[in-house]
């Protein structure tokens, strides 16, 4: 979606267009988080209000695991895809790695593999 905007941006705007569009899907982000950042420390005094940021942290994390599960479907398929995940999930959890160079890659894995077939 943020990345859409910006290539709708620039498609209409060129690239003040996509300037344009991309700081105009995050600002309102930013400004929401900076005027909530404060707020968060006083609704988790409240047993209410607390209860309810746990619920909506327990919801997050169940929907970026279903995602995943999801993207996992689709994405894993043959034994070079399996083995890229499970090297890319070792090298992260036990090196924590950037996750940056594990998209590079699995990116030039992937070119190599397309000229080498």
């Amino acid at each position: 979606m943020f990345t859409t905007a910006t290539f709708i941006g620039y498609l209409l705007g060129g690239f003040r267009g996509a300037v344009v569009a991309t700081i105009g899907i995050f600002l309102p982000s930013f400004f929401f988080v900076s005027i909530s950042g404060p707020l968060i420390p006083h609704l988790r005094r409240s047993p209410l209000a607390g209860a309810f940021l746990d619920g909506v942290n327990v919801g997050a994390w169940a929907l970026m695991a279903a995602v995943t599960l999801f993207l996992a479907r689709a994405a894993i398929v043959d034994v070079t895809t399996t083995v890229l995940a499970v090297s890319s999930a070792f090298v992260l959890i036990r090196y924590r790695v950037n996750s940056a160079w594990i998209v590079i890659g699995g990116g030039l894995i992937g070119i190599a593999m397309t000229v080498w077939r």
